[in-house]
Order: structure tokens, then C-alpha cells, then sequence
């Protein structure tokens, strides 16, 4: 592909999302075509794959283990990613020229200068038979820069008809042009809020927000979050696991608190944090998870008045994983997928490492 990828208009890239939710492995096939300069996109077929309780387990515990236990890990993913790829394409028969892994991150501190994603690109290339793009963050890191996010690129070649593009994933990031420059940054912790307070019911996940619906709101404890120092950042900025289990959790834990409480609070939260970007005369695409918790959507609304809008359900749950199938195409092009604007690296760049079978 390399070779020819200069003269073709059509690229067909299948994209690897992993969330740090754990909610499961995104599978998005898709063709891409540019003609006038301009990109257009078609989803033929995706579908979200359920981890087994033992890789839920070993990817939540992964950045406990030494270096030679995650290197073994690093590569049993990229296996599994493998085998999840050959069979998605024999049930599909789509027959990609690229594959475009995200990975799943287990490191993220880019202001040491680290991020790492587990999925081992040679090994998903090797056993796939296919050009596979992976390690899209060491890069932009290596720059200076946050590393993320990275889906901005796509928004603004893929859906440049929104003023804003909203993802609520286990962290909600945002991205918009502004004065003639685009920018994104993390805003603050959604499903991987939810999902941890919901898992101590037993409960995957607040369905419809129904839980946290039925609480009671927790004044001091929501005038203790929004005083994390986080929110007083400028952007560029971007949110991990470190700094869930350093700041936002022992908050959460501060009191003796009931669930559905900690749920409503956490809510409020959300909406508040989101609330203070959005204009009230600008468009806003919402994908991720998270569109679909009906109790988060009318907090947003409650604080933002902008026209929230919700796209199908397959842009909504497969938006990362068809921009990441993007941004493979275009570190294949060689041309710029990731933005200083976005990250603060020094210079933009095309981040990702092609693995050739």
C-alpha cells in the first residue's frame, strides 16, 4: 500500500478502539475516499466485542506488573487483537489494506514524558498478514505534547459541519475551532466515573443514569470537585488513570456517602465541567458511551443550552474507532494527524508506527 498509496482515492481500514472503561473491544470497517481535496467516510460494519472477565482483569491491573510480565501482556494482547480481527473479517468478508490499533493505554503521565499502549503492533501485523498502524501517542509525547487527544484530526476532516465535537468515553474530551485554529483537550471523567460506582452495586454500568437519577445531590462534596486543580488548567490537557486514583477518587471517598448520592454528584459534576465550553448558539456532536445515559444528556443540557445534537447509533458508538481507522490512513499518506494546536508538542506531526507483516 505504501508503495501505491500516492494515486489511490480509496482506502478501506478497519480501526481498534479499547477504552479505559473496559466496556469492551470497538471493531469499526471502513472506506474511506477523498476527491476535491475533501474526505468522505462510510462504517460498513462494526461491532463491539466483550472482554472474558480474566482479560477485564488483567488489562484493569496491567500497570501493577514488572517490566517482563507487561511485555508478555503486551504481546498476548496484540494476539487477541489478531484473533479478533481474522475473525471480524471472516464474518464480514471486508477485506481491509490497513489495520489502525489504538491500543489500550496502561501508561499515560506525558508530562514524564511516558504513555504506552498495550497491543503489540509487530505482533498484530504478523499474524494478520496486514499493514497494521499502531503506537499513535509516543510520538506527539516524544514532542513535548499531551499525547491526546488525537481524535481532533478526524473531527475536523470528517465532521466539519459541527462547531463542537463532544466524546463521552471514560473521559469526556471536546474539540473546536477557535479564532481559526483548532483545539481539544480533556474535559473531565465520565463512564470512568460512573462505571467504578456502579460496578460496587455489582452493576456494570448506571443504565440510563437511573441510579443516579434517584440520589440526593452532595453540596460540599460537588464544590470539592469542581476545585481540582485540573479545571483550572488551560489546555492543552488530558486526563488518566493515574490521576483518577491520585485526585478524584479519594474525593469520592472523603465521606460516608450513599451510592446513588456519589452517582447524582457525580452527575452534576459532568454536567457543570462540560457545561462551561459549550456556547449556547454552537452545534455539538455527542458520541461515546455515554450519549446514550439519558440522565447525563439532560445535565448537559441543563448547563449548557447549545443544541445538543445525537447521530445514529453507529456513529455514537464507533466515532474513535472509524477516526482511528483514519488516522491510519493518513500516517500511511504521510500526511499530519495529530495537531500542536491540540497536544502542545513543539510541531505537528504524523504520529503512529507502521508494522509491515
Amino acid at each position: 500500500m505504501n508503495q501505491a498509496s500516492g494515486n489511490k482515492t480509496e482506502f478501506r481500514a478497519i480501526g481498534l478502539m479499547s477504552g479505559t472503561s473496559l466496556d469492551g473491544l470497538d471493531l469499526a470497517a471502513c472506506i474511506f475516499n477523498r476527491g476535491n481535496g475533501a474526505w468522505n467516510f462510510s462504517v460498513e460494519h462494526a461491532t463491539t466485542l466483550p472482554y472474558t472477565p480474566e482479560w477485564e482483569s488483567a488489562l484493569a491491573d496491567a500497570q501493577l506488573l514488572g517490566g517482563e510480565q507487561l511485555l508478555i501482556l503486551h504481546s498476548g494482547y496484540g494476539k487477541l487483537l489478531a484473533e479478533k480481527i481474522l475473525g471480524f473479517i471472516e464474518k464480514t468478508g471486508f477485506q481491509p489494506d490497513l489495520i489502525a490499533s489504538h491500543g489500550h493505554t496502561i501508561f499515560h503521565q506525558p508530562g514524564r514524558g511516558i504513555t504506552f499502549q498495550l497491543g503489540n503492533g509487530a505482533v498484530i501485523a504478523a499474524l494478520t498478514n496486514i499493514p497494521t498502524v499502531a503506537d499513535f501517542r509516543i510520538t506527539d509525547v516524544a514532542l513535548g505534547g499531551q499525547g491526546a487527544p488525537l481524535v481532533p484530526a478526524g473531527d475536523r476532516l470528517l465532521f466539519a459541519g459541527y462547531d463542537y465535537c463532544l466524546n463521552l468515553g471514560g473521559f469526556s474530551n471536546i474539540s473546536m475551532t477557535t479564532g481559526g485554529t483548532l483545539i481539544a483537550f480533556d474535559i473531565c471523567p465520565v463512564n470512568f466515573a460512573l462505571n467504578y460506582l456502579a460496578r460496587k452495586q455489582g452493576n456494570p454500568c448506571d443504565l440510563d443514569g437511573n441510579t443516579g437519577r434517584s440520589g440526593k445531590l452532595i453540596e460540599p462534596l460537588l464544590e470539592k470537585l469542581g476545585h481540582l486543580d485540573f479545571y483550572r488548567m488551560d489546555y492543552p490537557k488530558s486526563l488518566a488513570r493515574e490521576w483518577m486514583e491520585e485526585r478524584f477518587f479519594p474525593c469520592l471517598e472523603s465521606g460516608d456517602y450513599a451510592l446513588p448520592d456519589l452517582l447524582r454528584t457525580v452527575y452534576e459534576h459532568i454536567g457543570i465541567q462540560i457545561g462551561r465550553y459549550l456556547d449556547k448558539s454552537g452545534k455539538v456532536l455527542v458520541t461515546g458511551g455515554g450519549a446514550f445515559n439519558k440522565f447525563l444528556i439532560e445535565r448537559i443540557r441543563e448547563h449548557s443550552n447549545a443544541t445538543i445534537m445525537l447521530p445514529d447509533k453507529l456513529i455514537i458508538n464507533y466515532k474513535e474507532a472509524l477516526i482511528f481507522a483514519f488516522l491510519g490512513v493518513l500516517k500511511v499518506l504521510g500526511e499530519v494527524n495529530c495537531f500542536a494546536s491540540v497536544t502542545g508538542a513543539r510541531r505537528d506531526s504524523c504520529c503512529g508506527i507502521i508494522f509491515n507483516p
